[in-house]
This record gives structure tokens, C-alpha cells and sequence, in this order.
């Protein structure tokens, strides 16, 4: 069997860690407080308890929300600790922040749980084009958890990396 064919990468012993495997899977909301301003600038604390008070929290129910002020007005921190009380009893999870800031939190939350030691002398390929949205947080937060205890680690597809990170032996 001259020509059997061998898949090198198979042998390699490369261990491939997909990010898209960390993604919290749920929809995302925006919450953003603009909305409830009088005349676009002030919170008035009559308006946003009236808010509170009649608005459907029920559909924010196993979401992941934002809670943001996207336009410049001064915003007193018990507003946003206001609305997060109401959506708690029903959101997966509140952040204070944009929808990437959001994403990060998520990822931050998911690489926690990843056992370390289970890469110790390993060759790790992180994984880089996907479908789902990973932020760039995620590709480094990995990076930094991973370097202590990895033989190396490359960037890309087993079949075609950039090598990042090689470990040093010493004889």
C-alpha cells in the first residue's frame, strides 16, 4: 500500500478548541433607557416607576439583557439598579453595558468553567472562522488562560495554523 493516503493531521495530536462550543446560546436584548427619558434628555422618577409598573416583564423571560443609555443624558444609578430588579425574576442575565459588552460577560462566564489542567503539555489549535459571533475578548481570554500549561498553542484550522505560542524546554 505505497499510495495509501495518511492523514497527517489526524496523527498530529493537535487538540482543536472551538469557541463557537462556549457560546451561550439565547436571544440577546438591548434595554435601552432612551426610551423612557421626557423630551429625549431627563429621567423623571414619577415616569420610570409608572414604567416599571405596567410594563411586561414576562418577555424578557430566559433572555440575556443590556442595559444601556445611548444617548447623553444623566442617568442616576438607581434607574439602571430599578430596571434590573424587575427583570431579574425573569432574564437569564443582566448587564449593564452594550450588546458586545454583553457577549463579552458571557464568554467570560463559559471560559471560567473550562478545566485548565486538561491542556497541560498540550498542542491547541484554537479554531478561527465560525458562524456564530465570537468576540475578539474570548480568542484572547483563552489565549491567557491556556499559555501556563500548553506545549503550544496555534490559531486557525489543524490544517493550515499560525503559530502563536511555543513552550520553551529546557534540557
Amino acid at each position: 500500500m505505497e499510495n495509501e493516503i495518511v492523514n497527517k493531521v489526524a496523527q498530529s495530536g493537535l487538540i482543536t478548541i472551538n469557541l463557537e462550543d462556549y457560546y451561550s446560546k439565547g436571544e440577546r436584548v438591548l434595554f435601552d433607557i432612551k426610551d423612557l427619558l421626557f423630551q429625549g434628555l431627563i429621567l423623571r422618577e414619577k415616569d420610570i416607576r409608572e414604567f416599571v409598573e405596567k410594563e411586561n416583564w414576562s418577555r424578557y423571560q430566559n433572555k440575556f439583557v443590556a442595559i444601556v443609555c445611548s444617548v447623553d443624558a444623566v442617568i442616576p444609578t438607581w434607574a439602571y439598579m430599578l430596571l434590573t430588579v424587575h427583570l431579574e425574576p425573569f432574564a437569564k442575565k443582566i448587564v449593564f453595558g452594550s450588546l458586545e459588552i454583553l457577549e463579552i460577560n458571557l464568554f467570560a462566564e463559559s471560559l471560567s468553567k473550562i478545566k485548565i489542567d486538561d491542556y497541560k503539555d498540550a498542542r491547541i489549535v484554537i479554531k478561527g472562522c465560525g458562524k456564530l459571533p465570537v468576540p475578539t475578548f474570548a480568542f484572547v481570554e483563552l489565549t491567557k488562560l491556556l499559555r501556563p500549561v500548553a506545549k503550544s498553542i496555534m490559531y486557525g484550522e489543524p490544517c493550515s495554523t499560525v503559530p502563536l505560542y511555543k513552550k520553551i524546554t529546557t534540557t
